[in-house]
């Protein structure tokens, strides 16, 4: 839940300065996109991130945010807006966030995503190198026999 606040944060922040700020997009209009890009960004970074990694991730939500505020932008925005510039710079200052938010669900992931099997950073530092001498099991059981044998014909 923090994860997805923090992201809603983050999206909000950053669409006010490059909507609401710039291109003059209602307040209301910009919280809409917001929601949904945080909703849909969310879900990607739930099941994707685990899986592509964080460049491939900040990528497709550079897609998302461009291709979510462009059709958005097409049918709620009121005023006439430089739609193509918009999307584009809003999408750009999005991805920039998102690449930082993802390397913080990925140091934090008790407070964040639940992912167990996440594959980011592979380090095979848990490797030991195995110093034994090879033992014949044929001959310790040979030995175990004879000792065996050995004992009952003393007795």
């Amino acid at each position: 839940m923090k994860a997805f606040l923090m992201k809603f944060v983050m999206i909000t922040a950053v669409l006010w300065v490059a909507l609401s700020v710039f291109y003059d997009v209602s307040i209301s209009d910009m919280l809409i996109t917001s929601v949904v890009l945080t909703v849909v960004g969310y879900v990607g970074d739930v099941f994707l991130l685990p899986k592509i990694g964080n460049v491939w991730a900040t990528i497709s939500d550079f897609v998302i945010a461009l291709v979510v505020i462009c059709f958005l932008g097409s049918y709620i925005y009121k005023q006439p807006v430089a739609l193509g510039a918009a999307a584009f710079s809003s999408a750009l200052l999005l991805m920039v966030g998102e690449f930082f938010l993802h390397r913080y669900m990925h140091i934090e992931p008790s407070q964040s995503i639940p992912d167990k099997n996440a594959r980011y950073y592979y380090n095979r530092t848990n490797l030991q190198a195995e110093f034994a001498k090879e033992v014949d099991i044929n001959s310790l059981t040979n030995q175990g026999k004879e000792k065996n044998i050995n004992k009952k014909l003393k007795d």
